[in-house]
């Protein structure tokens, strides 16, 4: 990455309350608009994900989504409308951060990710967030980040609770298979469809997918490598574990 574009006039304005935080300021913010981050999923997780990260000033968001906005995902997928039901996810997570913030520079994937162009799709990001909603695309999008030593912040969630956790195999961290072994499937998880799931939930974990990134971006704080954030929403309950 190259820090040394400096911020325009209107960039220091934008982000003058991150310019004035002690123990970030510019230095950081430089690192930001420098950053590529690539986010898996422009769903309940890859919504305020986006959201938080266009607006903070990530210089290049890459949006991977295959599928389109539907009347049920607006309960929670914060960066779609009424008026984008039936047009790609990608294009109208896109076209949300690009209103937000147009110096924040976008490239949209509306095909899903897979074990053929996984490595495709990530080689030019810096950090990787999946948002994504079954085992089978989690581990394709793990494993391309441990081939290219890429840290993958990877979050998840259910009903009242998620979760939140940072892979980072080539930092010295545990590798995807610590905390989802091969023999865990799909079929024994929890599917939003069946169970539900409260929207601000999802809220709570992309935030903080997008804090985690943040963080990994700009050296700043210490990433969630090798430890699981639990929260429960019922009550109000965040827990930390090891893998």
């Amino acid at each position: 990455m190259a820090f040394d574009t400096p911020l325009t006039s209107e960039e220091t304005r934008r982000y003058a309350r991150h310019l004035v935080l002690k123990g970030f300021g510019g230095a950081a913010q430089q690192k930001l608009k420098a950053a590529r981050v690539l986010v898996v999923g422009a769903g309940g997780l890859g919504s305020p994900a986006i959201a938080y990260l266009a607006a903070a000033g990530v210089g290049h968001l890459s949006i991977v989504d295959p599928d389109t906005v539907s009347l049920s995902n607006l309960q929670r997928q914060v960066v779609h409308t009424t008026a984008a039901i039936g047009t790609g996810k990608a294009a109208s997570a896109g076209a949300f951060a690009g209103a937000l913030n147009p110096h924040v520079g976008l490239d949209l994937h509306a095909e899903a990710i897979t074990k053929a162009n996984a490595d495709h799709l990530i080689v030019h990001a810096d950090i990787i967030l999946d948002g994504t909603d079954n085992l089978v695309t989690r581990r394709i999008v793990a494993a391309a980040c441990e081939r290219r030593e890429k840290p993958l912040v990877s979050g998840a969630v259910s009903m009242f609770s998620g979760q939140l956790t940072v892979f980072a195999p080539h930092l010295g961290g545990p590798a995807h298979a610590a905390l989802y072994p091969d023999a865990a499937s799909d079929d024994a998880l929890p599917s939003c469809e069946a169970n539900g799931i409260l929207g601000p939930v999802t809220g709570v974990i992309g935030t903080l997918m997008a804090m985690e990134a943040i963080k990994l971006a700009t050296g700043v704080g210490t990433p969630l490598v090798g430890r699981l954030l639990v929260y429960d929403a019922r009550e109000a309950s965040f827990s930390e574990l090891g893998y």
